[in-house]
């Protein structure tokens, strides 16, 4: 079975709600997966916005996240070191989580909410890493993804 990635909060290919983004709380939407290969060690979760004006903007990086785990709640804390996974710094130069945030009259951009299943336990990264280092380390490792895209604009 392959795996899936979805979201109560928006459809595939839809607008993601404004509570999730800059105008509205921008707090994390909820996530649920299945399809989680046998043989994963460990689960990334990353979001990207290939629609950036200078280039692909990392919303997201959660990783060394257990693959027992199949849904994140909405409003997913954004420490770098919780007890069940670690963060990235974000392209906000934040911690966790960073919404839908496109410039105004920019068009539609679409955020790709992609879920890696690892065959290695934890990924070999610093405290702080960005976005960017946790999927260039993450993809040699990669056995199984499943992706789930959302648009906005302002």
């Amino acid at each position: 079975m392959p795996m899936t990635l979805q979201s109560p909060a928006f459809e595939p290919g839809s607008r993601i709600p404004d509570l999730y983004t800059c105008q509205g709380e921008d707090v994390s939407p909820p996530l649920a997966w299945s399809g989680v290969p046998e043989e994963a060690r460990s689960l990334v979760l990353l979001c990207d916005d290939p629609d950036a004006p200078a280039g692909t903007w990392h919303h997201w990086a959660l990783y060394d996240l257990s693959p027992a785990t199949g849904a994140l709640p909405e409003r997913y804390p954004t420490a770098a070191t919780l007890p069940t996974a670690r963060q990235a710094t974000n392209d906000f130069r934040r911690s966790g989580y960073g919404g839908p945030c496109p410039p105004p009259g920019h068009g539609v951009h679409h955020y790709h909410f992609k879920l890696l299943a690892l065959r290695i336990d934890k990924l070999p990264l610093r405290a702080a890493a960005r976005c960017a280092d946790v999927a260039a380390a993450a993809r040699p490792h990669v056995i199984a993804s499943a992706e789930l895209v959302g648009t906005y604009s302002r």
